[in-house]
């Protein structure tokens, strides 16, 4: 497998089959006398953007940390947790459970809830 052409920028479905984003980084593992080995892959836009240029990526770390999106750490999925790979990649996780829909969170919460009946029909949340 060429792991930046097969697996780097597929789409990432969970077990319940919802689009969780696109690869965007392959974590290895070094290992003395041996050859790196493949231990995660991550979705998030400090490693996305971190693929640009480092400073890049730590720029977007502060700024999701600054503005509460998360904590600044992209998603990371352990290789065993990878299921199949081909034109997309399918993981054994709960996609819901994760930091990985942080963004639409914060923009629903933050921009799309101060517009005047945009939760219209909508049950309020205790809270």
């Amino acid at each position: 497998m060429h792991l930046v052409r097969d697996l780097l920028d597929n789409q990432v479905y969970d077990r319940d089959n919802r689009r969780l984003g696109k690869v965007d980084g392959i974590v290895l593992t070094l290992r003395r006398g041996k050859p790196p080995r493949v231990s995660a892959i991550e979705m998030g836009l400090p490693t996305l953007a971190g693929r640009i240029a480092e400073r890049l990526g730590d720029a977007a770390v502060r700024l999701e940390q600054r503005l509460g999106v998360s904590d600044g750490r992209s998603v990371r999925v352990p290789i065993e947790k990878i299921e199949r790979v081909g034109l997309d990649v399918h993981v054994d996780i709960d996609g819901t459970r994760t930091r990985v829909f942080a963004w639409e969170q914060w923009i629903r919460r933050v921009l799309i809830g101060r517009i005047p009946g945009a939760n219209a029909g909508k049950p309020e949340s205790a809270g």
